[in-house]
């Protein structure tokens, strides 16, 4: 929808007789309140960092009008009181760290009571114990180092050293090798999946931690990439193992069993895997435990899934813990990609009963089937309809009842999630969350109680905690959001339009400044992340900030984010939607959404749009740009991986297929290449990328860079020096894009190397 009269006629560069607005230094620190960092003050009633103990008791920290304070809630009595007196705690550590320590912001966010009147945290990776009746404090002797995996006992930790994995005993510090013949490039444990790495060992343990079960990691002939770092003298280059989609070698797992009372390794009765898993792009959680992995509760044998390389095949197996003999059940196959879950794992071995709780989207929505581990057929359909299991959370073994949260089936927004529980026969299938909001659930270990943190994303947070038995309910928090609201703050306002085929509802969020005039007609700025793992819009909860979309509208943008086709969260369908074409990233959902709002509100200028992202993002937003010159005029792409030949092998492969050339040299990845379609360039592109980016190498961005040179192309470059992956709300790199947006989309003068004082 074009408008006879735009924002960007204040800028004439051909006559210069018309002088561009000048935005004030006032301007800006109007747009600077509305990042988390002033916005979160303002917010009290929360609920931070909820962990449930074994006895049904939560502890969570919350923002209240004196300060942060730790709550203790027992849910058996709903009794709610202070963890701890925090001024004395306070002082007891301030005598042993000797510094100085504020009772209202303690320099802690979790705390664990070990034991009665003991509790355990960790202030700047130091541990320690406090007790809380005499409040006297020390540093923890027992605490696990931060590069060890903890047993289920808390007795014993491993870590990993010169290739092989050790054991330490909590108790005594004594060091004892589990496994003698790792060596470099084959050894055990070992934490890389080439776009991350990590020191903490990737293990599995038993129930009864006698047992873990891990592998050899063989990267022995998978090619390597390399990062040099900025330095005055000579740099240092760092190495590491790198497998890209194409390559003829990735990463293989040769999957053990560790006996620790016998100190044996226990090969499995198998070839060796792929390094793949069924949810994410790495076989290890951020914490290094094993993924797709689940033990019986007898400690003697485990179910674990192999995933193929292209991830289309899925093969559950049962290992024998004593033996390593392995057992196939079965194997799903997709056309495109096989998850085993919306938000984790949601798949459970039930060994008492010979059977497997298995997630699918063999329906086109994702759900829950029983499954004989004997025949390897489904006995139940447990789950079904137009809706999707987002995630398997809890089975009590002994009454086969299931808690899992979904969405999509309370109609409303589709990606709001609910609590339910349905016994595994697929009967009796009850809705444990009431509201008509998004529910973000912790659930205790036991299952009896839950955490339930209840808003949308305009609606401030009701929290309360649950049963899962008789639907009874305590509340624990209400947050109050006065104080902000008081600073002409406001919220996003959700939208829904249809995709590019008229076929879907495409759901966003619209920011607009807090001065807003509906007379006028606002520039847009377009913040995307195409997916395919996650969309745009992350969590549909309350915030106080997203980011940085409301400060940029604050500026006089109307700012837009969409999760388009090719996100997850709904069906199979809509979520595979451009597999095999990552160039696609949902662009012509953006441009379509933009249109279609423009077309409901004057006040939208659709001929003046920019877009910026980060990681995808900022792929997906340089081939906006690229593919969409009549409609997209100004692009900030940061850290893209812009051809994902040049970025891992498990992300590629699975969301693009394995890499095939024609008998022209042709390559399927041709269609997704930033660099190949360079020459398109006709409006204003910020590209930026770290040189220190060990998650998206810089590479990525200097191939189309370099491709942006030979067709002879204008455009601007930041690269940020000995900077990683996550420099996207780095102060520098904000104001950049703020001047971007402001000076090539609005046709104004930005002030002059602005500060952000908050963010110092």
């Amino acid at each position: 929808m074009k408008k006879l009269f735009s924002i960007t006629a204040l800028t004439l560069f051909t006559t210069g007789l018309i002088q561009a607005k000048q935005l004030t230094k006032e301007d800006y620190q109007q747009a600077e309140k509305q990042l988390s960092a002033t916005t979160k003050k303002l917010v009290t009633g929360t609920v931070e960092y909820p962990h449930w103990s074994n006895e049904n008791v939560l502890y969570y920290r919350s923002r209240t009008q004196e300060g942060n304070r730790f709550y203790r809630l027992d849910a058996n009595n709903n009794k709610k009181s202070l963890a701890f007196d925090h001024q004395k705690l306070a002082e007891a550590l301030a005598r042993i760290t000797e510094s100085d320590i504020n009772q209202n912001d303690l320099p802690f966010t979790t705390v664990n009571f070990s034991e009665q009147n003991v509790i355990t945290l960790s202030i700047k990776k130091e541990d320690y114990r406090c007790d809380i009746q005499r409040y006297l404090c020390q540093k923890d002797k027992l605490a696990k180092a931060s590069n060890e995996l903890l047993a289920p006992n808390g007795k014993q930790a491993v870590f990993i050293q010169n290739h092989n994995l050790w054991l330490r005993d909590i108790a005594t510090n004594k060091k004892t090798p589990l496994t003698t013949d790792g060596i470099e490039d084959f050894g055990y444990s070992t934490n890389n999946a080439g776009w991350v790495r990590r020191a903490t060992p990737v293990v599995k343990w038993s129930p009864d931690s006698k047992k873990l079960t891990t592998f050899k990691h063989d990267s022995r002939n998978v090619g390597e990439m390399a990062i040099v770092s900025s330095a005055v003298g000579h740099p240092k280059i760092d190495v590491w193992k790198y497998p890209l989609p194409g390559d003829e070698h990735i990463f293989k797992i040769h999957r053990v069993i560790i006996d620790i009372e016998k100190a044996k390794v226990i090969p499995l009765d198998m070839a060796p895997d792929d390094h793949r898993s069924t949810i994410t792009d790495h076989v290890a959680g951020r914490d290094g435990s094993l993924l797709d992995i689940d033990w019986a509760e007898d400690s003697n044998s485990f179910a674990f899934v192999s995933s193929s390389r292209d991830h289309k095949q899925a093969t559950l197996r049962i290992a024998n813990a004593n033996t390593g003999k392995v057992k196939t059940i079965f194997t799903e196959t997709e056309e495109s990609f096989f998850e085993s879950g919306v938000q984790g794992i949601s798949w459970q071995y039930l060994e008492k009963t010979n059977e497997v709780i298995w997630f699918s989207q063999r329906s086109d929505w994702g759900h829950l089937y029983l499954i004989d581990l004997e025949s390897g057929k489904v006995k139940k359909q447990i789950t079904q309809g137009d809706w999707t299991v987002v995630s398997l959370l809890h089975v009590d073994t002994d009454t086969g009842k299931l808690i899992f949260t979904g969405a999509g089936k309370e109609g409303g927004d589709p990606y709001f999630h609910y609590l339910y529980s349905v016994n595994k026969d697929g009967s009796n299938l009850k809705l444990l969350t009431p509201e008509k909001q998004h529910h973000r659930i912790t659930l205790a270990d036991n299952g009896q109680y839950f955490l339930d943190r209840v808003s949308t994303y305009n609606q401030a947070e009701q929290s309360y905690v649950r049963s899962t038995e008789n639907g009874q309910s305590f509340a624990v928090e209400t947050m109050d959001i006065s104080k902000l609201e008081q600073t002409g703050w406001q919220a996003p306002t959700p939208f829904v339009v249809k995709d590019r085929n008229g076929q879907h509802d495409i759901h966003g969020l619209l920011y607009k400044p807090a001065n807003f005039d509906a007379k006028k007609s606002y520039p847009v700025v377009n913040y995307l992340y195409p997916g395919p793992q996650v969309g745009s819009i992350r969590g549909r909860h309350f915030r106080d900030a997203r980011g940085d979309n409301q400060a940029i509208a604050e500026l006089g943008f109307i700012v837009i984010e969409i999760d388009a086709l090719g996100t997850p969260g709904r069906s199979k369908s809509f979520h595979e939607f451009y597999y095999g074409n990552m160039g696609d990233s949902g662009i012509p959902d953006q441009v379509a959404a933009i249109k279609q709002l423009a077309q409901q509100y004057s006040w939208i200028d659709d001929s003046n749009v920019g877009i910026w992202g980060h990681s995808g993002g900022g792929f997906a937003s340089t081939r906006a740009l690229l593919l969409y010159p009549d409609f997209y005029r100004v692009a900030v792409s940061q850290a893209g991986n812009h051809d994902n030949r040049n970025y891992a092998d498990e992300w590629g492969e699975k969301f693009h297929g394995l890499a095939t050339e024609n008998e022209l040299g042709e390559s399927n990845y041709d269609s997704q290449a930033n660099q190949l379609i360079a020459k398109n360039l006709t409006g204003k592109l910020l590209i930026a990328h770290g040189t220190s980016d060990t998650n998206v190498h810089p590479n990525n961005t200097l191939e189309v860079v370099n491709a942006l040179i030979e067709a002879n192309k204008d455009f601007d470059m930041i690269m940020l020096p000995n900077r990683g992956h996550g420099f996207a709300r780095e102060p520098f790199m904000m104001r950049k894009r703020w001047d971007y947006f402001v000076e090539h989309l609005m046709g104004a003068k930005p002030p002059k190397e602005f500060t952000f004082e908050t963010l110092k």
